[in-house]
This record gives structure tokens, C-alpha cells and sequence, in this order.
């Protein structure tokens, strides 16, 4: 059995963020990172965006192991035992430990009936697309969220022949306001991609997928964005609160535990300015929770009180977007020009902010959380 002060569950951004925030604190203190993938931590934007456009793959590693971390790669921790601090791997080793993170991340939600579809998420997932999307090839993407888009952009910008499916009716349906939804789909098209709107999927395979309508679509990679469930077996099977992800407090901790944490996708945590709890799965989150929570489990002491954002490309549209942004919310928008450069703000029945959406404007993220936290009802007047 091996011994270690700080036993980090999950090798994606999260771990390799908890790592340099244990450091930050604790200079000394072993740490060993188990993580599922062969592949040490690296950036995960990069693989909707930046290797598609020319970003080398050795820009995207994130540097763990200098910070004095053991990394055991291509390996999973299957039981807990937290009342005597131990953990077990998938090939029968046990870990001794102090304090303990849970960075588990997600699983990609699937489709019943889609076998050898590439779920994509990982680096392994990006190099198979790649091998497959020749100039020329089909590409069928299942998904109209962040993976989704992003893919089927990138796909198309490197002379793929671009099919996507979804059941909303237009891209980003639930984080765009419907007429921005509807002019995006409307310029993917434009630029060639068929959109199967208001679609679903029935079966998929390697080379085919056949539709809810019943049409078939040959293919020569098919890939679906679907997003993720949060992975939380261990901590239900160690009778640790989960609810949409686990259950931690303003500090990373889970309920009723001094050494137990959990970070990033995987955690279901207090957000103060907005009063209530969130689970995100974002970059941003994910660095900042992470390092957060880590210097945390090495005695920091700092509440979690930052507002992630997020970001996406899509063909020449982009955004930045802060806070609890929601088709479903109300929104005030103010447009320099319509559909193309402006801001919009989510807002709640008093029209305070709940999220802003930065929209071909950029370096505002700072001034939107600025708003969130006055709590203010804004006007169009307001966001110029």
C-alpha cells in the first residue's frame, strides 16, 4: 500500500488545477493523481477549436507532473474506504491517504442503439475524428450544444461535408435567445452544413445514422456532442451526498467531512452571488474550482465565490458569457449590430442580472460580474 498526503481521483483540467493549488499552499506534501485516461492532464478546448485550426498538440499539456506530482495513468479508483482513508484501483492497488479530492468529471450522455459512435470528449476521441475527416468526408454530428457546434465548425472549416442532428429547433437552443439560435443555424447553413433541426436520432453506427423520420444518412465518421453525466458512483457507493453531482460546501468539502472534497464537473457547489447551487462544466470552472479547492484541502481556508465563464467559436460568431446564462430567462439586449456584435443580459422578473452574454464583444467578462454581484435591475442603457 502506498502512502500519500493528498490523493487526487480524475486526471482531467480539475486534478492538474488542485494539484498547483496544493502547491500554492503546501510546498512538500506528496501528491498522487490517479487518473482514467493514458494521457497526463491537457487543455480540452482545444479539441472542438484550436487542432483544428492549426494548434500544435504539444501547446495543449498541462505541465502536472512538474509540480511534483505521481501520476498513475490509465487507471480508475473503484472503492473508497473513507473512514480508514484508503482507496483501491482497478488493478488491485491501495492508496493510503490524508486528504482526498474527487475530480471525477462526467461520462458523455449516450443514445441507445448507437454503437462505435465517436461520444466525443477526449484526445483519443479527437486523433480517431481526425484520421477520419479527410477533405471531402461526411461527417454526421449528433448534438447542437458547445461539442456540437463547435465540431461540426471546425469540421466543415477543414473541407468536410457537415451533417448535424438535433431535436431543438436551432443551435444553442437553450443558451442563446431563440432569434440568435435561429440566425446561427441559419449562417451554419449558409455556409453549407445541413441542419436536421427538430431531429432525433433512432440508431447510429460507425458509417450510418438513422433518424427518427426514418431517413438514413451514410457516413464516414459519425460523432455525438451530447454532454456529460456527472460521475459519481464512488461517492454514492461511500454514502456521500449527490444531488445532480456531489454535494460540497463554499470550500470544496463534502457534508459531514474535514478530508474528503470534491472539484470541478463532478461537484454541486454553493454560488453566492446568485444564491444558489450549480454544477458546471466549463474551463474556467474547472482551472478556477480546482486550484480553489486544493489549496483548500492544504489548509487555505478561501471560499469558492468566483463567477465562471465560458466561451465558444463558431465559424466567424463567438462569445464570451458570465453567470447563469438560460434561454428560459428573461433577457434585456442591447445590439450594435443585430445578430452579430452585442450584449445580452439574462435577467430575473425584478430585471437584475443573472448572466451576461458577450456576443463578438470581448474583455467585458469582468464588468458583467461586476453587475451580477451589484444585483441591480439593468436597462438596454446599461450594457453600452
Amino acid at each position: 500500500m502506498e502512502s500519500t498526503r493528498y490523493l487526487i481521483v480524475g486526471g482531467g483540467m480539475t486534478g492538474d488545477a488542485a494539484v498547483k493549488g496544493i502547491r500554492e499552499r503546501d510546498a512538500d506534501g506528496s501528491i498522487v493523481l490517479v487518473g482514467a485516461e493514458q494521457h497526463p492532464p491537457y487543455a480540452a478546448p482545444p479539441l472542438t477549436k484550436g487542432l483544428w485550426s492549426g494548434t500544435d498538440e504539444s501547446k495543449i499539456w498541462r505541465g502536472t507532473e512538474a509540480a511534483g506530482a505521481d501520476l498513475r495513468l490509465g487507471r480508475r479508483i473503484v472503492s473508497l474506504d473513507l473512514e480508514g482513508r484508503r482507496a483501491t484501483d482497478d488493478v488491485g492497488d491501495e492508496y493510503a491517504w490524508e486528504k482526498l479530492l474527487l475530480a471525477t468529471g462526467g461520462r458523455p450522455r449516450r443514445i441507445p442503439g448507437t454503437d462505435g459512435v465517436v461520444y466525443y470528449r477526449t484526445l483519443d476521441d479527437y486523433r480517431a475524428v481526425r484520421a477520419r475527416a479527410h477533405e471531402g468526408a461526411h461527417a454526421v454530428v449528433i448534438g447542437g450544444g458547445f461539442i456540437g457546434s463547435e465540431i461540426a465548425a471546425s469540421l466543415a472549416a477543414n473541407g468536410c461535408r457537415v451533417t448535424m442532428v438535433f431535436p431543438e429547433p436551432g443551435i444553442a437552443w437553450r443558451v442563446l435567445p431563440a432569434e440568435l439560435s435561429a440566425y446561427v443555424t441559419a449562417d451554419y447553413r449558409r455556409r453549407g452544413v445541413e441542419m436536421l433541426s427538430e431531429e432525433t436520432v433512432e440508431q447510429a453506427y460507425p458509417n450510418s445514422v438513422t433518424t427518427g423520420s426514418g431517413r438514413t444518412l451514410e457516413a464516414d465518421v459519425v460523432i455525438a456532442g451530447l454532454g456529460i453525466e456527472p460521475l459519481t458512483e464512488l461517492a454514492e457507493a461511500s454514502g456521500l451526498v449527490v444531488d445532480n453531482g456531489i454535494v460540497v460546501d463554499e470550500l470544496g468539502r463534502v457534508e459531514g467531512r474535514e478530508d474528503v472534497f470534491a472539484a470541478g464537473d463532478v461537484a454541486s457547489f454553493p454560488l453566492a452571488a446568485l444564491g444558489r447551487r450549480f454544477r458546471l462544466e466549463h474551463e474556467d470552472h474547472a482551472k478556477s474550482h480546482g486550484r480553489a479547492v486544493g489549496a483548500n484541502m492544504a489548509g487555505a481556508g478561501i471560499s469558492y465565490d468566483h463567477l465562471p465563464f465560458f466561451y465558444s467559436d463558431m465559424f466567424d460568431l463567438g462569445y464570451e458569457a458570465v453567470g447563469e446564462v438560460d434561454s428560459r430567462l428573461a433577457t434585456v439586449e442591447s445590439w450594435q449590430e443585430p445578430n452579430r456584435k452585442g450584449i445580452v443580459a439574462y435577467v430575473d422578473e425584478d430585471r437584475r442580472p443573472r448572466g451576461f452574454l458577450f456576443w463578438n464583444v470581448w474583455d467585458h467578462v469582468d464588468r458583467g460580474r461586476e453587475l451580477i454581484r451589484a444585483a441591480a435591475p439593468v436597462e438596454k442603457a446599461d450594457l453600452v
